[in-house]
């Protein structure tokens, strides 16, 4: 198996973190974008929304570490 399908909680942290783990290992990434999700934060640096860690995650994967798509593009790949 080379390739890893990641969804989960909180975006930019655990999904977000696996996902490059396996990408640095060698491993396919597909990160489904509407099987991942997140809370909004708020502290000293600033704040942002759900959707905006979200979205920026997102396009973050996309450029540097694996495919992003949704569940039923993904499911339709098979």
């Amino acid at each position: 198996m080379d390739t890893i399908v990641v969804s989960g909680y909180m975006t930019q942290v655990c999904c977000d973190t696996t996902a490059r783990q396996a990408a640095h290992l060698g491993l396919s990434v597909e990160f489904l974008s509407d099987s991942t999700g997140t809370l909004a934060f708020e502290n000293e640096a600033g704040s942002a929304t759900a959707e905006e860690l979200h979205r920026a995650t997102l396009v973050n994967q996309n450029s540097f570490f694996g495919k992003v798509l949704s569940t039923t593009d993904w499911i339709d790949s098979f």
